[in-house]
């Protein structure tokens, strides 16, 4: 991370609402600090040529009553990153304490004053053709900018028309010959989208549901909050996890298990978590409204938790986020 120096002297923060040139935004490219236009790669790259790299997406929330921006569960995201690299087999990845101070620097450098998006890469930079995994060279990449506030956003009361994300759902299914084709998150969002709807919810080979596009589900029933297994082939999202301990928290019991397709039919409430979903309501599903049709009680209530802990109002959930700017 930056010193209390280098802290100092870096240029004063850019206003909320400013323009910015993209291309100016510091990224982590190879080992050093540089604007995003000179990160660039050679088109005979690995990880370009065969979709070789692995990544991770991390939020930082701007508060302005503290003036510091919060950016959230870097550990956990910087330890799920390596564990992908084994995957991969990336060796000498640098340590969790090493990559969650190298993000906070990439923060620290462009001075936002907005809600912000880090999304450190490992990718294999050989360049050379032919599918294997071992015997490459791989590097990391941080790149990083501003995030839009997306309507829906920290509202206290939202209805029909003031959701964030997912409105209506559709189902796709994993099952089928050509599963590495029906397993393409962007794949599910794109038919959901050009039949009309928000969001896809995927199904597993058995036919049960188990996530979104990219997002993982909880549906809400008498009070109670169910959410597939890992057996449901899903990703053990972190956000996930985070809403379980919110939903403990609140005094909510939380079920995880397999659930049919037909239950998010008469379940009462449903909602998305994923870090780029945030929290994202459900109110329709196949065209058949869920309770009410509206945002839910506990929804709405995990909703408004969840943004009050990632923008650090909240100081029992303070290990949740990292506060970027020295004091």
């Amino acid at each position: 991370m930056l010193t209390e120096k280098q802290a100092a002297d870096a240029p004063a923060p850019r206003a909320a609402g400013v323009p910015l040139d993209p291309a100016s935004l510091v990224c982590l490219f190879e080992g050093h600090y540089v604007p995003l236009a000179a990160a660039n790669v050679n088109i005979m790259t690995h990880a370009f040529m065969y979709g070789t790299a692995v990544f991770e997406g991390i939020r930082a929330y701007w508060n302005e009553e503290q003036q510091q921006l919060f950016a959230l569960k870097v550990p956990e995201h910087m330890t799920r990153i390596r564990n992908s690299c084994k995957v991969m087999l990336m060796t000498d990845v640098p340590s969790v304490d090493q990559l969650t101070n190298e993000a906070i620097e990439v923060l620290q450098r462009n001075r936002f004053r907005e809600d912000a998006y880090v999304r450190p890469s490992f990718y294999k930079s050989s360049r050379a053709i032919g599918v294997k995994l071992h015997g490459l060279e791989h590097r990391l990449l941080h790149p990083r900018g501003p995030v839009r506030r997306l309507r829906g956003h920290d509202r206290r009361r939202q209805g029909r028309h003031g959701l964030l994300g997912a409105a209506r759902a559709t189902r796709r299914s994993r099952r089928g010959q050509d599963r590495r084709l029906v397993r393409e998150p962007g794949i599910s969002k794109t038919e959901a989208n050009l039949n009309g709807f928000d969001e896809a919810l995927v199904l597993s080979d058995d036919g049960h549901v188990s996530e979104g596009s990219a997002e993982n589900i909880f549906v809400v029933r008498d009070g109670v909050l169910h959410t597939p297994t890992v057996a449901d082939d899903i990703l053990e999202g972190i956000t996930r996890a985070g809403i379980m301990e919110i939903a403990a928290d609140l005094g909510y019991a939380v079920v995880e298990r397999t659930i049919d397709r037909s239950e998010l039919y008469i379940a009462d409430e449903a909602f998305f978590t994923g870090t780029g979903a945030q929290i994202s309501p459900i109110v329709e599903v196949d065209r058949r409204p869920l309770g009410t049709g509206v945002v839910g009680p506990i929804t709405a209530r995990i909703k408004d938790r969840y943004f009050d802990i990632v923008r650090g109002r909240v100081p029992e959930f303070g290990h949740w986020v990292t506060p970027v700017y020295p004091r």
